[in-house]
């Protein structure tokens, strides 16, 4: 490979870190907002901030993921040692 197409592939990687670091900041954000966020504000006319505001899913999936999560982690965890030892 040339000097430049290593350029342009070493940017090409760097945009593409980038591109999927903002769009999980931004999909966090917008958790937070629909989890927290949306039961400070008041009522208003806005039909999607009022979707928002009267929803269950969101405040209820926050407090529930991490025991999953936990669940997961151990479950990994005990398959890669059962392979690891097999």
């Amino acid at each position: 490979m040339s000097a430049f197409s290593q350029l342009i592939a070493s940017y090409e990687r760097v945009f593409w870190g980038w591109f999927l670091l903002i769009c999980g900041a931004v999909s966090f954000c917008g958790l937070l907002f629909a989890a927290v966020g949306s039961k400070l504000l008041p009522p208003s006319g806005n039909s999607l901030i009022s979707a928002i505001l009267n929803d269950r899913y969101y405040c209820l999936l926050v407090p529930l993921t991490p025991p999953i999560l936990l669940i997961a982690v151990y479950f990994h965890w005990l398959c890669m040692k059962l392979f690891k030892h097999a």
